[in-house]
């Protein structure tokens, strides 16, 4: 890199390439996240059944997955600004042509390759995180950043479910892809990756050039894929929230449709929030000890998924509208916590790798339980053993992270020793 580019790079601010991140971030949870606040109507349109449902988000993530790992590698050797791009271009596309088909199964397919484009965003994104920001602000920079994912899938609440409600939903995603499309082409203009993302050099001696030995090498990493393995239960658990809050409070607790769409809102208005408040704990309360803050996560979400299986049909939209705030803070906002984990585990010149293994293996669970849990409600004839399902989750959680606490401090005790 010459003197001028050096420059140049020199007076780019990191806030504004994370406000480029954040945009970008928010743009595609928007039509990426908007199923589940279209879901009821989707539903209605094709006749679906709750676990059907239930696959629209799984399809989603069963994209994500397929996609993390390879895209995170090859984020890797080529930085994250074209990457922003083609994952705009991949779900914008994919979601748009969503909206002419009525087939259940070309739906699915369609959405799974939509996954590939919206999985494609969290490796890239991260990677931008890692370089832009020092160890001591990646938690709060890594929060606002995921908040974009709760904040871009409350606009879909807010915006696409009234609208569809309307007008119908193929017209209303059809408009938003077409949105995200344009956003992507402008933040591929305006962001810029580091200029240790550009040093050729560098790239070639800090990783490996094969990605098979990059993901062999990550998956000899315990704490790694014992952190992954948590963000099963941890996103199962958020995308069944984000899936049936709005079926539960509306055929449950006799909400009504746009108010139980409100209490998604609410929800994800919470996780925004508790993204960025959960990192600002780690940073400064914990000390970038990121386990301990998922590990409290967990629990509090363990005891608010009891008291959801229990709240009786009848309960007012305000007392559901405080539950669901506390809700959305836990269930929903544990992301950048999990992100920062996974991605301060490996050396940052694999930072894009690392977030590929992980997110791969944390799909996993996105994909299987809305599904489980809609199928659970379909076979009981109530969600109570639904939310109890999820509470059963978060236990075993719990006890993983802590397991994986006492890895890590095992591993750092062995460096220190050497």
């Amino acid at each position: 890199m010459n003197d001028l580019q050096r420059i140049s790079f020199e007076n780019v601010s990191p806030w504004k390439m994370l406000a480029w991140l954040f945009i970008a971030q928010v743009c595609v949870a928007f039509i990426g996240r908007s199923l589940a606040p279209l879901g009821v109507l989707i539903g209605a349109d094709l006749s679906l059944s709750m676990a059907q449902i239930g696959m629209l988000p799984a399809a989603l993530f069963l994209g994500q997955s397929f996609a993390s790992i390879p895209v995170g590698y090859f984020t890797d050797l080529i930085g994250s600004r074209r990457v922003l791009l083609m994952l705009s271009i991949c779900l914008g596309l994919s979601f748009l042509l969503m909206t002419f088909t009525s087939a259940f199964l070309v739906l699915l397919f369609l959405i799974t390759l939509g996954g590939v484009g919206y999985g494609s965003m969290h490796p890239a994104s991260n990677r931008g995180i890692i370089y832009w920001f020092t160890s001591k602000k990646r938690g709060t920079a890594m929060g606002i950043k995921q908040m974009g994912v709760t904040f871009g899938s409350a606009l879909s609440a807010l915006m696409l479910l009234p609208l569809a409600n309307e007008w119908g939903w193929r017209p209303v995603l059809l408009s938003a892809c077409l949105l995200l499309i344009v956003v992507g082409f402008i933040a591929f203009l305006f962001y810029k990756d580091p200029p240790s993302v550009k040093n050729t050099k560098s790239l070639k001696s800090n990783k490996p050039t094969h990605l098979l030995p990059s993901i062999s090498a990550m998956f000899k990493n315990k704490a790694l894929i014992l952190v992954s393995i948590c963000a099963m239960g941890l996103n199962g658990g958020q995308m069944a929230l984000n899936t049936y809050l709005v079926l539960y409070a509306y055929e449950r607790l006799g909400i009504s449709l746009v108010l139980s769409g409100v209490l998604l809102v609410i929800s994800e208005v919470s996780g925004s929030l508790g993204r960025i408040i959960w990192g600002i704990i780690s940073d400064h309360l914990f000390d970038g000890k990121r386990i301990i803050v998922l590990i409290i996560i967990s629990f509090i979400s363990f005891l608010l998924s009891l008291i959801v299986a229990f709240l009786p049909p009848g309960t007012s939209f305000w007392t559901m509208s405080i539950v669901t705030v506390f809700l959305g803070y836990c269930m929903s906002g544990f992301n950048g916590i999990w992100m920062n984990t996974a991605t301060e585990l490996v050396p940052r010149e694999q930072s894009g790798i690392a977030s590929g293994i992980s997110i791969t293996l944390g799909s996993l669970g996105v994909i299987v339980a809305p599904p489980l849990f809609g199928s659970i409600v379909d076979k009981t004839g109530t969600f109570v053993f639904g939310w109890l399902f999820l509470a059963i989750v978060m236990v075993l959680v719990i006890a993983l992270l802590l397991y994986t606490l006492k890895v890590v401090h095992t591993t750092e005790r062995r460096y220190a020793k050497q």
